[in-house]
């Protein structure tokens, strides 16, 4: 998106004919029934949910799995700064979330690892804390926590709903997060 932005810009500038970037093509999710494997347990949907947003350049991501994992409606929240440090909530329903980060995905080769993880159950309902870190093809590298919440319907999980906030300098990773207590770069 910030590309395209740019794109515009640079565009209007130069005084060339087109004033506005050209809308990207929406990204098509496919209906398509769940993988048991992926909503029988935990470790499942977790590693299903990092699956789908992971590939090589080029390489399309799987959303129609991606959509098997979530309650219809659900929404992600990340935590972003402003020009002066502040955090913000951005909350952004699936979907939409989808469109928006599909080309970055594709384009960058973004892989995403899970490193830890801390799971509270009780009941139908479940809390997943999960340490991550994610790389690009070109080498761009960060890491985070997704808060994850998930509900067992009695025969699945589904996640319910995603919350995650990116490392900086001034919000380190403890080292109570990370495998072996290793500390943050």
């Amino acid at each position: 998106m910030l590309r395209s932005m740019c794109f515009t810009v640079v565009a209007f500038l130069a005084g060339a004919a087109a004033t506005r970037a050209q809308e990207p093509t929406p990204v098509v999710i496919p209906v398509v029934p769940a993988d048991s494997a992926d909503v029988a347990s935990i470790d499942g949907i977790v590693a299903a949910w990092y699956e789908a947003v992971s590939g090589p350049v080029g390489a399309p991501r799987d959303w129609g799995r991606d959509a098997t994992l979530y309650l219809p409606g659900i929404a992600f929240t990340t935590v972003e700064t402003d020009s002066v440090g502040r955090p913000r909530a951005r909350t952004t329903p699936k979907d939409a979330w989808v469109q928006d980060a599909d080309a970055f995905l594709v384009e960058s080769g973004f892989v995403e690892r899970e490193l830890h993880r801390e799971t509270r159950r009780f009941g139908n309902v479940a809390h997943v804390w999960s340490t991550y870190e994610w790389e690009t093809a070109d080498g761009e590298r960060g890491r985070g926590i997704n808060s994850i919440h998930l509900f067992h319907d009695g025969e699945r999980w589904w996640i319910t709903h995603a919350t995650w906030d990116d490392e900086r300098p001034d919000n380190p990773i403890p080292d109570v997060w990370l495998p072996g207590g290793q500390s943050a770069p």
